[in-house]
């Protein structure tokens, strides 16, 4: 059972999201409380390859109350855990033209904090008024369904 914690709802609005990836992170302790209270943002993150590990940058994971941290930078470079092969699969596609590795959503699977990555290509606005566009439609046929016609 999974329970999310952050997600990054702008993201499949202004992104295709072309492929997932599930993606373990390198936290401290008062950071997992911050996260496991629901502090944390993913709206503006991304995530980058430097040499043979992946970082995620961007994302906002506030101070825990209780920690006695005195240097904290609620927005600094973590670290993502991913397999070699994954590493190796996203390098190649990072590199095609407007791929981007977005966060998702950070959620709790099997009592382990985890950010499932996007691999991702950004939308033209064409794109997200089309969008709009086939949500709006689907809401009116639904809202045509359920009232019934006398």
């Amino acid at each position: 059972m999974f329970k999310i914690f952050a997600e990054n709802r702008q993201a499949r609005y202004n992104y295709h999201i072309i492929e997932t990836f599930e993606a373990g992170m390198v936290l401290t302790g008062p950071e997992v409380k911050s996260v496991r209270n629901g502090k944390s943002e993913l709206k503006d993150g991304y995530a980058h390859i430097e040499g043979r590990e992946v970082f995620m940058e961007n994302v906002h994971i506030s101070p825990y109350e209780k920690a006695r941290c005195v240097d904290y930078n609620p927005q600094r470079k973590r670290k993502l855990l991913l397999h070699r092969s994954q590493i190796n699969k996203l390098t190649g596609r990072v590199q095609e033209k407007g791929l981007t590795l977005i966060p998702l959503r950070i959620y709790l699977n099997n009592g382990v904090l985890k950010v499932a990555l996007g691999l991702a290509k950004g939308k033209r606005r064409g794109d997200k008024r089309e969008d709009i566009k086939k949500r709006d439609a689907e809401r009116e046929i639904r809202r045509a369904i359920k009232s019934p016609h006398t």
